[in-house]
Order: C-alpha cells, then structure tokens, then sequence
C-alpha cells in the first residue's frame, strides 16, 4: 500500500523546531508507517534566517505570517515550536481550520489557555499532540511498562528535580529571541512551566493524578535589561521552583527545579519507591534504568543497572543492534512514530492536548500555592 503524505507546516525555527525537523525526516526511515511525513514549510518572521532553515532541513517553501500558513489548502498538520505566548492563538485558528495540531510544552502559559485550546482541538475533531518528548525515553516507557504490571506493587514515594545553570549572571538581559524565557509575558513562568511541566507530565503519566500541591519559589534577580526596550525591567519568571504533592493514589511526592545549580546543564532525574520495588532515572544515563527488587534472593539482592538497548525494550526493535545506544533526539522520532500511528489506529497518542492541560493545572496550582502559601488544589 502507498504511503500517504502528512503535509507539515512548521512554526518556528529554534532549537525545538530543528528537534521537530529531524523527527518528521528520520521517522519512515525506522518506523513502518501509513503515512509520510512532508516538510511542506516553515514559518517564521525573520525571512532570511527560515529561507536558510528551509534549506538546510529540506522544506518545501517558507511563510512569514502562520495566518498564511494555516490558510493553505497543501498543508495537513501545524506543528508548534515558537514561544509559549503564540501557541494559544495559532492552536485555536489551526484547529478551526480544520488543521491537525502539534505543539511544543508547555500547551498553554496557564491553565486558561490551555482549556481554550482544548476545547477548539476538539471541538473541530483534529488530532492533536503535546511534545512531551521524555515519555519516550525507552528506558522511561519501560518504567511505565513495569508499573502497569504491578512490579513495584503500590506506589509510596515519587521524586524528581530538574537542574540547570544557564541563567545565573545576572548581566543576562531577558526578553528577545533566545531569552524569551526570562520574560513572564511572553513564557507565562519560569522553571514552574518549562522544566517542571516536564517532570509532572512524565510523573503523572507513570503514578498517576496529582490531586494537591504545596510549592515555593524564588526569583534570585529581581531586575534584568530587556533586549526589546533596553530598559531594566523587574523580572516576573520564578528562576527556581519546590513543591510537594499528594497523587491520587495515596502516594506523596517531591519536585524540584532551578536554573540556579552551578554545574548542571540539564539533570533531569525520577525515582519512584513502591512496596515491592524502586526505579531511578537519570537523563544524563538515559539509556539505563536503575531497578531495585526487595523479592530478589536476600544475599544477591540489590540495584541493578538494565542497559536498555535489546529488541524487547520499547522502541529498540526500530534501532541498532543490542548494546548500541540512542539518544534525546530519538525520543522525539519516537513521538512522531506514534502520532502517525494513531492517526492510522484511530487510537489518539497520548499526551493529547488534554493530557497537556492536566499538567498546567498543576503548574498554576504550584504558583498560586507559592502566593498562599497554602496548599493548593491542582485538578482545577
């Protein structure tokens, strides 16, 4: 059977933009699919920059105004990868227009938003996807696989931090391309809805609802130059990010997030402690899982380190021979497989935009609980 295109429009050039670019051209390579993704064109407002996009990555024309985008009749699928205060409005028009959706986390800058984007997605009946990409990490997946099967039995205990650096002179202006992430307007918050979304995302996909939150957080510089005004603003992002929370399951858990911990890029870990057994994992190792089984024989018992690279291990049958490792970008590869996999299924691939506002209700909970100072209610 002949494959059938899957026409993309991209919006945004970035660094996720390219993540996007290698997934949508790698994927039939590995993965048996109906369908074929095309790199139709991409969108941004600087022409110079995404004409040398295009050709670098193979787009087939290039757009400086989404409106124009998403008008086009030869374009199936919007992916977005711009900042975080576009997706709302190109979410909804694209989805009105009958297009279906992708878009880079988080969804929405706050919950609000993101319940106005669910509601057009389905509203209009188009398949939608949020790029929660460490959910397919093969080594994360198989956590998940274990989970369902009851090997750690009832879950108690859930922990995550994710650690970087890249923000702590405090001469670094904010605002602008590429430090759009130190302004409140344009990315909603801080650490709380950038590096935090993922670790609720993937926490509550393996344990779970998260029903209550009590957070803390910290602005370290008050004040930055702004690269668009060249004035010195009061920064309204949190730079670093704590709370606790309860799962609906009974379980209890810590989160952590800072761009303030001095050498650290990007250490992203979880472990998880249930009655039976316990998982660690660890992004700069991320092809191994740390798993530890107290119904192991008592004089061998103890963590063993599963390097996740045999046919069995999720996603590793599309790869390399056992022993040979893949990496960040692959997860994003893997996200498109399934996608496309659930456009042919008629199976949404999870995390649908819904799923994505989930996450946001939890973030806005964590920020109005650090206001409170109070515990807060995190399912809306």
């Amino acid at each position: 059977m002949a494959q059938q295109d899957l026409r993309v429009g991209l919006i945004g050039y970035g660094f996720m933009g390219r993540t996007h670019s290698n997934a949508f051209r790698s994927v039939n390579n590995f993965f048996d699919l109906d369908r074929r993704p095309v790199l139709a064109a991409v969108c941004a407002r600087n022409e110079e920059r995404a004409n040398a996009f295009a050709a670098q990555w193979g787009y087939e024309s290039v757009e400086t105004d989404w409106r124009a985008l998403i008008a086009r009749d030869d374009i199936d699928l919007i992916d977005i990868a711009s900042p975080n205060d576009t997706h709302h409005d190109i979410a909804i028009a694209a989805a009105e227009a009958g297009k279906m959706v992708m878009c880079e986390k988080p969804l929405g800058r706050n919950a609000a938003e993101s319940g106005a984007m669910v509601d057009a997605v389905e509203k209009a009946g188009v398949a939608n996807m949020v790029w929660y990409n460490y959910r397919r990490v093969p080594a994360v997946t198989l956590a998940k696989q274990l989970i369902d099967e009851g090997k750690l039995g009832r879950i108690f205990h859930y922990r995550a931090k994710f650690l970087q650096d890249w923000t702590i002179s405090a001469d670094l202006p904010q605002g602008g391309e590429g430090l759009w992430r130190l302004d409140v307007d344009v990315a909603g918050s801080g650490v709380t809805g950038d590096l935090l979304a993922h670790c609720i995302d993937t926490a509550m996909w393996l344990n779970g609802g998260i029903d209550s939150v009590s957070g803390l957080t910290e602005t370290f510089v008050k004040e930055r130059m702004h690269n668009l005004t060249g004035q010195v603003q009061k920064v309204g992002i949190d730079d670093a990010s704590l709370f606790l929370a309860k799962f609906a399951n009974g379980s209890l858990a810590t989160f952590e997030a800072t761009r303030y911990a001095r050498g650290h890029k990007a250490l992203y870990t979880l472990e998880i402690n249930g009655e039976h057994a316990s998982i660690f994992w660890d992004l700069h190792d991320l092809h191994r899982l740390e798993y530890f089984d107290h119904r192991d024989e008592g004089q061998t018992r103890g963590w063993r380190s599963v390097h996740i690279t045999d046919g069995d291990h999720p996603y590793m049958d599309h790869w390399w021979v056992p022993g040979l490792q893949i990496g960040y970008e692959h997860t994003f590869i893997h996200q498109a497989a399934d996608f496309i996999e659930g456009l042919s299924s008629g199976t949404p691939a999870a995390p649908t935009f819904r799923d994505a506002l989930a996450t946001d209700l939890v973030t806005d909970a964590v920020l109005r609980s650090a206001q409170s100072g109070q515990w807060e209610n995190a399912t809306g």
